[in-house]
């Protein structure tokens, strides 16, 4: 299992149709600074650049030649680092705000193949019954195999209301599984929160995309003016990060102000900061500042905090802070381990690159990098386990943990490499979620414990 995992080609953690997020975006790259060339390389490159355009089978436009090496400088940096095309930034762009064109899944590639990494609740894949570890080998007539992860991704986005079938692979299953989707305009809710009974609150933050702090703080002031709260639920299972400021933003809601939230370093002195509970770090232009309106009350109440394989990157940073802070526990299994920063720098043609620029660490100087933020309480999925998830120390190429190398891996799954992998499918916050019950055992046992002091 695990050399499967391995190989592995670059991993998309957002949901289709471009919603991966980065942590910062940048005007164009600073000229003055920019190195200097090394010649016999570049001339290394016009060489076989001018073999192409002589000797190739077919004309090649020299635009696509130059797009494709640029794409290809940048894949092999590390999997996040990537080329974005004119349609790939407008769909980055449009993602951060939440909605977007498609079926709702996130997705990956295995052995050449559209492989399921989760599907969005509420979406047309989800509603299907499309499950994680599915390998998607067809859309409509046309076989994936050999079709790029990006190619597979523009097939699968169109217009609302329009129609494709996938035939699905399922470990398990003998026969494909065909199924008919109707695209629709997917709109991610980034906060949804609930009562799961009295005086015990649960709000669940899906991505962190432009408001999703300000909708936190809305839905926090909803869950206490239904009654006093004495322990409270912050989800971030299956959250695949999104914006930095919404980290802060969300992190700042149960920290005092001023709290460091988080820290990066890199190479660029401007990828050397601090990140705190204070307006500058996590309003990113707004005028109103929402934490204001936090009722008194929600910095002090008992807390969990949920975590999984796929909580990743801004997930990682709120649940490395409030673990860091000992705001909150922090139950489940093992984060993602994405702890690297993207830099977003647009470039004159309407195109960008997302680069890989600094590390990202908790307030008390942990890399999160290809380790991931562990539980201070391990609860399984189910009472049987979890489902295994890819995390970011078996991407190929991935970035090494600089704090803490020796212990960067994740621990070793349990079991043979064939043994049956267990799928856990279940409502997050229903009435099925056994971690969520877990929470909730341990904060009216925190309460318990509260009133006999």
């Amino acid at each position: 299992m695990r050399s499967k995992l391995q190989n592995l080609g670059l991993i998309f953690t957002g949901v289709l149709a471009g919603v991966l997020i980065s942590l910062n975006f940048s005007a164009n790259a600073d000229k003055a600074t920019m190195a200097p060339l090394p010649v016999e390389e570049l001339r290394a490159f016009a060489d076989v650049f001018n073999a192409i355009k002589q000797g190739y089978v077919e004309p090649v436009e020299d635009k696509k030649l130059i797009t494709h090496a640029i794409s290809g400088m940048l894949s092999n940096l590390d999997p996040h680092s990537a080329y974005l095309d004119v349609e790939a930034f407008k769909d980055l762009q449009v993602g951060t705000q939440g909605e977007f064109g498609g079926l709702g899944i996130e997705v990956g590639m295995e052995d050449g193949f559209v492989k399921v990494i989760s599907p969005i609740e509420d979406t047309p894949a989800f509603r299907a019954g499309v499950q994680a570890g599915d390998l998607i080998v067809k859309l409509d007539d046309t076989p994936v195999k050999g079709m790029s992860l990006n190619d597979a991704v523009k097939r699968m986005r169109g217009k609302p209301s329009t129609r494709i079938t996938l035939t699905i692979m399922r470990k398990g299953e003998t026969a494909p599984i065909v199924v008919t989707l109707t695209r629709e305009v997917i709109k991610v809710r980034s906060v949804r929160s609930n009562v799961v009974e009295p005086g015990y609150g649960y709000v669940r933050v899906a991505q962190f995309q432009e408001n999703t702090a300000a909708s936190l703080v809305e839905h926090l002031g909803k869950l206490t003016r239904e009654g006093p709260l004495k322990g409270l639920v912050l989800d971030l299972r299956n959250d695949p990060g999104g914006l930095l400021h919404g980290a802060v933003g969300v992190a700042g809601a149960f920290l005092p102000s001023e709290t460091l939230v988080v820290s990066t370093d890199g190479r660029a002195e401007d990828a050397k900061r601090e990140y705190r509970v204070i307006p500058e770090d996590y309003l990113r232009g707004r005028r109103d500042d929402f934490l204001r309106a936090l009722p008194p009350e929600i910095r002090d109440v008992p807390m969990v905090v949920l975590v999984n394989g796929g909580s990743a990157s801004a997930s990682e940073i709120v649940a490395g802070a409030l673990q860091d802070h000992k705001r909150a526990v922090v139950m489940g299994t093992q984060t993602f381990g994405k702890g690297s920063v993207q830099t977003i720098l647009p470039l004159n043609n309407n195109t960008a690159i997302k680069l890989t620029t600094a590390r990202y660490y908790t307030p008390s100087g942990r890399s999160i990098q290809a380790k991931g933020i562990e539980p201070d309480i391990v609860v399984e999925e189910s009472v049987n386990g979890s489902s295994r998830r890819i995390r970011e120390a078996d991407l190929q190429g991935h970035l090494g943990n600089d704090r803490s190398p020796e212990e960067a891996a994740p621990p070793a799954e349990q079991g043979g490499a064939d043994q049956e992998e267990p799928q856990v499918r279940f409502e997050m916050g229903g009435k099925d979620d056994y971690q969520l019950s877990q929470a909730i055992s341990l904060l009216k046992g925190l309460q318990i414990v509260q009133n006999k002091k």
